[in-house]
């Protein structure tokens, strides 16, 4: 049976909304109050054989990072299923096109990340020139043996070049706390940004991702993933960037070619690496967690307690308006990347 185009859809005014991640106890509660709401205990990602079962049983589901919903999971969903209202901000892990052709809209909720996960990068553009983690490793060690003119000399930040891949809303928040630290700011994007932004953050744009890498001390990593971006940073551009020059990356892991980053660490290829995200997620690489010169973080840039609820009320907010029968606040777009 083909699927119910979207605009004769049933939009239940009390929807069946199944949600298959904890979320923080207040949103979960206004859920209670608004939905037929399935939320999840304990709080584990769903096995994709949990996910089919879900995407048949609810009018509305609520996924996170973790659920990789594709074309064939879609396919077995009936015609129940209305929305996907995703709890996140980037949506690589939900066949759009899928989705689209069965005339299902997704949402995410954009805008609510920025600040913090813009606040975590710079912490990170900080952190890893300065060698915090190795600082913070020997100082726990019980080796430290005092200071001296030599020990731990990391590298100033001021006067440095940054090079920031991907200037949406957090490559730009990015870009405003850099400049406060003394940064010269240089970005590649599908499109320059408009001149009177660029002047405001003291931006120049760079056409060439390969000259941008050239040019950068350091670079930060803030486009979507994309069949475009998959592996954009690999062997050749890590050398590039050079002995000198280190990488942050909050944004996917897969956007970083993570054997050749390994094996750019051990040649000395690069000075060093910031990593929020990892193409192998939760699992990472026991040859990166053995480095001194390597930051890790298990993706928590945007970890806060204000950005959590108010990823919520979006996700609230695009399953109300799709249930009164509008189109959702947040809906993807076509062509979104």
């Amino acid at each position: 049976m083909a699927p119910t185009p979207l605009r004769q859809r049933p939009r239940p005014a009390h929807p069946r909304v199944i949600v298959t991640r904890a979320l923080p106890a207040a949103v979960e509660e206004r859920m209670r109050d608004l939905f037929d709401i399935v939320l999840r205990s304990p709080d584990r990602a769903m096995s994709r054989a949990e996910l089919e079962t879900a995407l048949q049983e609810c009018d509305v589901l609520v996924p996170t990072i973790t659920d990789a919903i594709d074309a064939d999971l879609l396919a077995a969903a009936g015609d129940r299923l209305g929305l996907i209202a995703n709890f996140g901000n980037g949506v690589d892990h939900i066949d759009l096109k899928a989705a689209r052709t069965r005339g299902i809209p997704v949402t995410n909720t954009p805008g609510v990340l920025t600040e913090d996960t813009a606040d975590m990068a710079m912490a990170m553009i900080l952190t890893v020139p300065r060698r915090l983690v190795e600082g913070e490793r020997l100082a726990r060690s019980g080796e430290w043996d005092g200071w001296s003119p030599c020990g731990m000399l990391g590298h100033r930040i001021s006067g440095k070049t940054l090079g920031i891949i991907g200037m949406g809303r957090i490559g730009r928040a990015v870009a405003e706390r850099a400049r406060g630290f003394g940064l010269t700011i240089r970005y590649h994007n599908r499109r320059p940004l408009p001149p009177q932004i660029e002047e405001a953050l003291g931006a120049t744009y760079v056409a060439d991702v390969d000259d941008l890498l050239r040019e950068s001390d350091i670079v930060s990593l803030h486009c979507p993933l994309t069949p475009a971006t998959e592996r954009l940073i690999d062997a050749r551009r890590l050398a590039l960037i050079g002995p000198s020059g280190f990488l942050i990356n909050i944004a996917r892991g897969e956007i970083v070619d993570q054997e050749a980053l390994v094996a750019a660490l051990e040649q000395g290829a690069i000075a060093g690496a910031g990593l929020d995200v990892f193409d192998t997620e939760p699992a990472i690489d026991p040859r990166l967690i053995a480095r001194d010169d390597v930051l890790l973080l298990p993706h928590m840039a945007s970890a806060t307690r204000e950005a959590r609820e108010a990823q919520g009320a979006k996700v609230i907010a695009n399953i109300k308006a799709w249930a009164d029968g509008h189109r959702p606040p947040d809906q993807v777009l076509e062509g979104w990347a």
